[in-house]
Parts: structure tokens; sequence; C-alpha cells
């Protein structure tokens, strides 16, 4: 099949195989290029680990510190009509990559918030790991099933208390528009914690501690955003903001559990970045391409490879205790908030016009970032071959799921 993209609303419906491959690739180059972590972790269990942080940090776990790695994400393999999709590809070329460093790797492709999944890993675990001394909950989800009560849940993107309204951007045309998001209701900003909140995250650390799954000084982080003032009526006092409060609050709560087994549980709040997930809330696009721009400009611009690698290198496996704010959280958005970048930014929000977009945001780097998700646009890749698109994920050839 010989595959392009296909562009349809936030998402792209098609993912090229070759071009992931290439993009793991990208990021593991990066990873080796700043040799061995000392005294990272071993054995590592990433929830959400195809795309996006989850993928970086199963990347830098595996390349930094050779870790064993077990992977759980739920993603759509090729139908012989439609390419899987792009974390799909990713896990598959991730994998390929740390076999052939001769480490073990395994990953999970199922519903991650299911009781089923996790007995699933839990059964891998036993057999093959052992305890882990590092839990990445790197989640992002638009519904949930919970899996004692059976009720369904759908996150929204909306603003609490009122209506929002602001400037946003119709990326496929690079059109700047006003938009109006109406207030949540009170069952929708239930439902968006229920599936973007802590409550999995807490079930996951639930059973590994009941099968003994967790190892001595056992480290757990999930993954958050803040942002700045001119997100913060979509975004931080929003409904995501609500789940993200839930995420935070749950830290504490497993911070205060694993100190008896000399554990610990952090929140690394991390900069905007071009996700699939960041792509879909309105407003975001549009001050990330102008962040993007500011960013670049000082020299000061990290993917999400480098800012995991920054992680793990600095914060989580320095040696040190985790330097971190007045409300426990890691601050990897600290070049994204400093003063003169903010400056610049609003300076630049209300300086935008639909003649002054281009000039004053990054929108081709945008658009490259985006599309290199999806496989797209990555140098060295023949995007006229005819490729295979089925693939298979290698731990699954060897190894049957239990």
């Amino acid at each position: 099949m010989i595959v392009k993209p296909k562009i349809r609303g936030f998402i792209c419906t098609t993912a090229h195989p070759v071009g992931c491959a290439h993009n793991v690739q990208r990021q593991i180059d990066y990873v080796l290029g700043h040799g061995p972590i000392k005294d990272g972790p071993k054995k590592v269990l990433v929830l959400g680990a195809s795309t996006g942080y989850g993928l970086a940090s199963r990347i830098v776990a595996a390349f930094g510190s050779r870790a064993e790695t077990v992977g759980v994400f739920f993603e759509k393999e090729a139908d012989g009509k439609r390419t899987a999709t792009a974390g799909y590809y990713n896990s598959v070329a991730l994998e390929e990559k740390i076999l052939a460093e001769g480490l073990y790797t395994r990953s999970v492709n199922g519903d991650a918030f299911s009781d089923e999944v996790k007995q699933q890993v839990v059964e891998i675990l036993k057999r093959d790991v052992g305890p882990v001394d590092l839990v990445v909950y790197s989640v992002a989800a638009p519904r949930r099933v919970h899996p004692r009560t059976g009720k369904v849940s759908k996150s929204v993107l909306k603003p609490v208390g009122r209506g929002y309204t602001n400037k946003s951007i119709d990326m496929q045309n690079a059109a700047l528009e006003e938009v109006t998001l109406p207030a949540a209701t009170e069952e929708e900003i239930e439902q968006t914690v229920a599936v973007m909140g802590g409550e999995d995250w807490h079930y996951w650390i639930d059973i590994l501690e009941e099968n003994g799954l967790l190892a001595d000084g056992v480290t757990t982080v999930a993954y958050s955003y803040i942002g700045p003032e001119v997100t913060q009526g979509v975004y931080r006092n929003g409904t995501i903001g609500r789940a993200k409060d839930h995420l935070e609050r749950t830290a504490n709560e497993l911070d205060a559990r694993l100190k008896k087994i000399n554990g610990r549980a952090l929140i690394s709040v991390n900069k905007a970045l071009v996700t699939q997930s960041s792509s879909a809330i309105p407003f975001i696009p549009l001050y990330f391409v102008i962040l993007s721009k500011v960013m670049k400009e000082k020299g000061l611009e990290e993917d999400t490879v480098m800012q995991i690698d920054r992680l793990f290198r600095d914060f989580l496996y320095s040696g040190e205790p985790p330097a971190t704010d007045e409300a426990g959280f890691i601050r990897l958005d600290d070049r994204e908030l400093r003063d003169d970048v903010q400056a610049i930014v609003n300076e630049r929000w209300d300086q935008l016009t639909q003649e002054t977009l281009s000039g004053l945001a990054d929108l081709e780097g945008y658009q490259s970032d985006f599309l290199r998700l999806f496989g797209f646009g990555l140098p060295g890749v023949d995007y006229d071959a005819d490729v295979d698109v089925g693939r298979t994920l290698p731990s699954l050839k060897e190894s049957p799921a239990s």
C-alpha cells in the first residue's frame, strides 16, 4: 500500500509504518547521544506507552537505563483496507529496536482501564519481570468504562462555571477564528474526572501492591499540565483542569502510602507540545504555534523525548531528591513559563489577526510536528514506495498473551 496522510478534524486517519519507525529511531538516537542514566530504573511499567510522553518514557527507560519494559496501550492493527494507528506502528518499531539490544520488552494492547488488562499485566510481571521500580501513568483517552460499575464516562473540553470565548485556529486552513465554549454541566465535569483523573492510576497501584509487584523504593509518576493565563479558561479552570486536580490529589495519597516501602508518587508538569490529545483542545493549538516560535527563537524548544530524558536525568534519577515547586510538582514547564517567554507570547496573542498570523506563529512547524506524529514528513522515507502496513508486535509473536 502507498500511504499518504488523510486528515480529518484534529486527527490523521492514516499512519506510515516506516515513518513511525524513523520517528522512534530519532528519539532513541537522542537518548543514546546523552549516554547511560546512572542508577536509572531497571523494571518499568508504562501505562499509555504508544505515543507522546508515554512512548518517550519507554524509550528513555530502555535506551537510557537498559530497563526491562512492559507497555500498555489501546491501538488498532491494520485491517487490510486501513493502516494501523500510529501508536501501534510506534510500538512495533520500538519493540524491534529493544529486542535487537537483547533487552526484555512486552506490550499489552487493550483497555488500560479494564480489570482484564490489569490482570494480564500482573501475570506477565509475575512470570517474566518481577516487581517494578518505575510505573509511568500517561493514559489519555476520550472515554472510560468503569471496571466496577460498568458506567461509561466521556471526557469533554469545556470551561467550568460560565462559557468561554477566545481566539482559536482552524489548523486545516490556517484560519483564525473566535470560538465560544458553553459551560460544562456537573455531569460532564464528573465524567471528565472519571476518565482523566487519578482513580485508574490508584487502581493500578492497588493491584500491583496486592500482588507484590512494587519494588522497594518504587517511583510512580503521572504527567500533568498547568499552562499560562491565556489557556486557563478552557484548560486549568475547565473540565480537564478538574481532572488534573484529581490526578494531583491522587499523587499525594499514593505518595503517603508508598513511603512504607521507601517509594514515592510524583506529578511531572510538562510543557505544551503537539500531541494527538492536545490537538483536540480548542485554543491550545493557537497558543502552541505562538509559543513554539518564541521558544525556537530563544533556543529553548523541547520535544517529548527531550522533556522525558531531562525528567529522568535531572529529576527522577539525579541522585538527589527531585526539585519540586511548593505544591510538590516537578516543573518541566519551567522554560515555557519563563517571564520573558510569556511576555512575548502575550504580546503576540494580542496582535493576532489573519494578516499577522503567519508572521507571529510557527504554523509550518506545527504542521510538521503534527504529521510526524503519524509517521509523515520524516527525512529518509520514500513516501511514494509501496509498504507493508500489516505489522505485528514482536513480543506477541514470541510470547502468546496470557
